[in-house]
């Protein structure tokens, strides 16, 4: 194993995450009246950001049960997301860099930035972070402020309006959090085609905020089925323009995903949840949403580097997929790879400690899986 992506949490960033919730009331005190009603709030805004979409106005986040519904429920869940992600990626990040969070909300980007990034800390970095709710920009700016303290080299710029027509600054490293799900509406039922229309466009928005070529993008999107499948057609894309995908691809050759992949296969990655804070848990459990599992779809792109290209049947796989039992008695998990989509297999407690998101190298056989025609490779 060369590397892995979402590796545990260690002790120092667990406690701060632990501490999150708690800051969130300090910042923003719920009344004792509006408490009790808030697993209720937690549950419509859930239904409003998923089936309800429709129903959902632009400045859903102006109303402030929502608002104090997605501050403490959906900003702390993103947090622990964008932090199991973010130390496993080489931001390249330097003094005076700026980075530009498009559909910022309350700054979470940021805010994980700082938790889970401590060697960046001490950097004078700028950000613009761009959504259209006044009060989700303002709410992320009292946050940060709590969190990084008044002597943080971290310039904050909030600019409200819509991130297709704003005009920012040329940046580092521009970012798109959980923003194309919702800007393109229901992804699920959107086209295939209007779907790959979708990805073109966006990489055309993130371009326009870029700097050198240099420069990097991140873009994290829910882990389902159709997300991932954006997620894959945005490499595509990317990758039309010049620029090479950095993780979790461990090639540049055509994603596996798009390539009428046989298993039905996404890309995504899902992590235990166990080390979440625990009042977290409980709100999602009051509200009846329990997440016992994270699951995201993500995409980090530079500029175009050439590749180490396999030499013989050895190739760098990534594992993107859960465990699960192959006949006779073996165990595996698909991986992506420059070949294709890879079906790991080897002894039960061996694949179960290959974790999602890790990187191995194996050597991929001639044959293939019969029931997923996907090529074979084996753990040892």
């Amino acid at each position: 194993m060369t590397d892995t992506l979402f590796a545990p949490l260690l002790p120092d960033l667990r406690r701060q995450l632990d501490v999150i919730p708690a800051l969130i009331d300090t910042v923003f005190p719920l009344p004792g009246r509006f408490r009790a009603d808030l697993p209720a709030s937690v549950a419509e805004l859930s239904r409003l950001l998923t089936a309800g979409r429709g129903e959902r106005s632009l400045s859903y986040l102006g109303r402030s049960p929502l608002l104090s519904a997605y501050l403490r429920f959906f900003v702390p869940w993103n947090l622990y997301r964008l932090c199991r992600l973010l130390p496993g990626l080489d931001l390249s990040l330097a003094a005076n860099d700026r980075v530009t969070d498009l559909g910022c909300g309350p700054l979470t980007l940021a805010l994980a930035l700082w938790i889970s990034r401590p060697d960046l800390r001490s950097l004078p970095l700028e950000f613009q972070c761009i959504d259209r709710s006044g009060p989700a920009l303002d709410a992320g700016k009292k946050l940060f402020a709590a969190l990084a303290g008044e002597n943080s080299p971290w310039k904050i710029h909030t600019i409200k309006g819509d991130i297709a027509t704003v005009k920012a600054k040329p940046s580092a490293l521009v970012c798109a959090i959980n923003v194309f799900n919702e800007m393109y509406g229901d992804i699920s039922r959107t086209r295939s085609d209007n779907l790959q229309y979708s990805a073109e466009k966006s990489v055309r928005l993130l371009n326009g905020f870029a700097g050198s070529k240099a420069g990097g993008f991140l873009v994290v999107e829910p882990g389902f089925p159709r997300c991932g499948e954006f997620i894959s057609l945005l490499r595509s894309a990317f990758i039309e323009c010049g620029r090479s995908p950095v993780s979790p691809c461990p090639h540049d050759q055509v994603c596996p995903c798009t390539a009428g992949m046989p298993a039905k296969r996404w890309c995504h990655f899902a992590f235990e949840t166990d080390n979440a804070p625990q009042t977290l848990h409980r709100l999602s459990q009051a509200a009846r949403l329990p997440k016992e599992r994270a699951t995201l779809s993500f995409l980090f792109v530079g500029e175009m580097k050439s590749r180490e290209v396999d030499s013989g049947n050895s190739s760098v796989l990534r594992v993107i997929s859960d465990a699960f039992p192959v006949p006779p008695n073996h165990f595996g998990r698909y991986c992506c790879s420059s070949q294709g989509l890879v079906l790991l297999t080897g002894e039960k407690n061996t694949i179960e400690k290959t974790h999602s998101g890790a990187m191995v190298t194996a050597a991929i056989k001639k044959d293939r899986d019969p029931k997923s025609s996907t090529f074979l490779a084996e753990l040892k």
